[in-house]
């Protein structure tokens, strides 16, 4: 899709002042610019004239993100390509193999992409201001990607079919014959998170607990939006595999879908990253994007957890660190013959991938 900017420069100065404050680092370029000058750099993209984004996942959040940079940055034509991150990432290899490079700017949640794009010399280097900001183990050291925002795997159920009482405490609650059939989840050998989420269930309660959790007839579909969607809607009525941050907290008593926690299993975490392409066609837009997006004030609007250490969690979450994390989630996607050998079994149980992601508000998953 295209959005086109505003004519009305809305909030650029506070988002500018938001960037720099306290950051004396100088945006890497090709000339010299003094610290923090998103000024300049804001001439400089104005001229180049576009931004192409590429965004993995739900489309609504880049949607977003990208018409609030165009107001508070008019004069940039944003692009945006959306889809499933293991579904772009092929596409922007191609582009790079084919040295006809269309992206600028990548927010994926397959970090190992930009493990990989780093050692091929496919990102740029940006330690840019806000960098500093972001807690080290959400971003690349050398300032080849950096974190975004972080996600967390939790559990999710329809108040209206499931009693609280009822709510799952861990995983083993999945088990129980009353939830026979209104189990709803991803596949894992299709999203990459989940996957992690499968692994550390069975490296806690071994495989036997695939073999029994296919006896209550769970339902897959693809894509963490549609899980939600369907607990909503009634056609499910739980799942552990929701994404947390879609899910507010603290609501009435008539939501359609509430929040849970486990209290004896870790949550998976994973944080999706920001990249920008070595020989980008427009490098200065995406340095600014990704100088916005990480900006406080963004950081601050965008709900659920920042990987900035000073920006505290809105929707009644608790900050990331005071909840029992699985946090080794790149370390587990760059063990490729881990994950290539998970992804076999977990289909051997579960049976191959059917269907079209969702990725959309109102999309049905059936």
């Amino acid at each position: 899709m295209r959005l086109h900017p505003n004519a009305t420069d809305v909030s650029r100065r506070t988002i500018l002042g938001a960037a720099v404050a306290g950051s004396t680092l100088c945006l890497l370029n090709a000339g010299a610019r003094a610290a923090g000058d998103l000024d300049a750099l804001y001439s400089e993209a104005k001229r180049e004239g576009s931004l192409n984004y590429y965004g993995g996942g739900p489309t609504a959040t880049h949607q977003r993100a990208l018409g609030d940079f165009a107001k508070s940055f008019p004069g940039i034509e944003c692009n945006l390509v959306a889809g499933f991150s293991n579904q772009l990432a092929p596409r922007i290899d191609e582009q790079i193999a084919g040295n006809r490079l269309e992206a600028d700017v990548a927010v994926l949640q397959t970090i190992q992409d930009f493990e990989r794009w780093k050692r091929l010399g496919a990102l740029l280097a940006i330690r840019g201001p806000n960098f500093d900001q972001v807690l080290g183990k959400f971003k690349d050291p050398d300032g080849y990607s950096v974190g975004v925002r972080v996600y967390a795997l939790a559990y999710g159920y329809n108040p209206a079919l499931v009693a609280p009482g009822d709510v799952p405490r861990s995983a083993l609650d999945f088990l129980k014959p009353e939830f026979s059939e209104k189990i709803i989840s991803t596949y894992p050998h299709d999203d990459d998170i989940t996957l992690y989420l499968y692994h550390t269930i069975v490296q806690k309660y071994g495989w036997d607990y695939m073999k029994r959790f296919m006896e209550n007839k769970p339902r897959f579909i693809r894509g963490h939006l549609g899980i939600t969607q369907e607990i909503a809607s009634g056609r499910a009525a739980l799942s552990f595999d929701v994404s947390a941050s879609s899910i507010a907290q603290g609501g009435d008593d008539s939501a359609r879908i509430k929040l849970a926690f486990p209290s004896d299993d870790p949550i998976p975490i994973f944080e999706t990253r920001i990249g920008i392409f070595e020989g980008a066609p427009h490098p200065s837009a995406a340095r600014l994007f990704e100088a916005w997006l990480l900006s406080q004030d963004y950081q601050s609007r965008q709900g659920a957890w920042s990987t900035r250490g000073d920006v505290v969690p809105t929707g009644g979450l608790k900050p990331i660190a005071e909840y029992k994390t699985a946090d080794q989630f790149k370390d587990f996607m760059m063990t490729e013959s881990l994950v290539s050998d998970l992804r076999k079994r977990f289909e051997s149980y579960i049976g191959p991938i059917r269907g079209e992601p969702v990725l959309t508000q109102g999309a049905s998953s059936r």
